[in-house]
């Protein structure tokens, strides 16, 4: 019989007026993590007190952290100081997820096996097969689906899910790309490392999750984060081919 080895992991969950949605979350994430696993909220100064209430249940749980940041600068620099964090310490996995529960907390052991059965990144996917978005109409289904096919063509990717922001990387995936030459700052930021890890030879994996729309607060989506991913995708093809990725 083959055991494998347990490896830390660490959820960078970005936060921006996440209020309503932290503490469930947080206690969600409580049941399913294992001891020496962390959660690090990092708040981009949320006016509606996220950053503080984070702060009281950090000391209140004792596996969750806390990384203030003054403003919101979008999605891509706050996972990038929430990496910068993480990979100052001990954990050898690193997870992304949104903490409005669109993400399911319970698939969190699902991604952290597939990364300690030897998987480099794994891919929370809603577009291979057991994978669904049950809430969406056809109008939202075709933009997502159409921004998937788009960079999967553009980029000559096999992956399904290029947007998802549901992962776990090994440490060594974050250490080797070059997180300063990343600049984008909404959902492009997704389809960027992701390319940037299966460009640097790492082996990504796609899990199936069921992705919900939230209950509570606003959507972060917005136009200009669409134009972004849009502009983006040629743009790293080009520098790849090119050699400068």
């Amino acid at each position: 019989m083959i055991f494998l080895r347990q490896l830390r992991a660490t959820i960078c969950l970005p936060t921006y007026n996440e209020r309503d949605n932290l503490e469930p979350m947080l206690q969600a994430l409580a049941g399913v993590l294992r001891e020496g696993d962390r959660v690090l909220v990092v708040d981009d100064g949320s006016p509606d007190g996220t950053g503080e209430l984070a702060e009281r249940l950090a000391g209140e749980l004792g596996f969750v952290d806390v990384l203030h940041r003054t403003k919101k600068e979008g999605l891509g620099p706050a996972y990038i100081a929430g990496f910068r964090r993480v990979l100052g310490g001990d954990a050898e996995l690193v997870l992304e997820m949104d903490c409005d529960f669109s993400h399911d907390p319970a698939d969190v052991p699902r991604l952290i096996a597939a990364a300690e059965a030897g998987a480099d990144l794994v891919l929370g996917s809603r577009y291979v097969d057991g994978g669904s978005i049950p809430d969406w109409g056809i109008v939202r289904r075709a933009v997502s689906a159409g921004g998937n096919l788009y960079a999967r063509a553009v980029l000559t990717s096999p992956l399904h899910d290029l947007t998802g922001g549901f992962k776990c990387f090994r440490r060594h995936v974050l250490e080797t790309i070059d997180l300063d030459a990343i600049a984008s700052k909404g959902y492009a930021f997704q389809i960027e490392t992701t390319y940037r890890a299966v460009r640097a030879g790492f082996r990504v994996v796609e899990v199936p999750i069921t992705f919900v729309d939230r209950q509570r607060g606003g959507s972060k989506m917005s136009r200009a984060i669409v134009f972004e991913a849009v502009r983006e995708v040629p743009s790293l093809r080009a520098r790849a081919l090119l050699g400068r990725l």
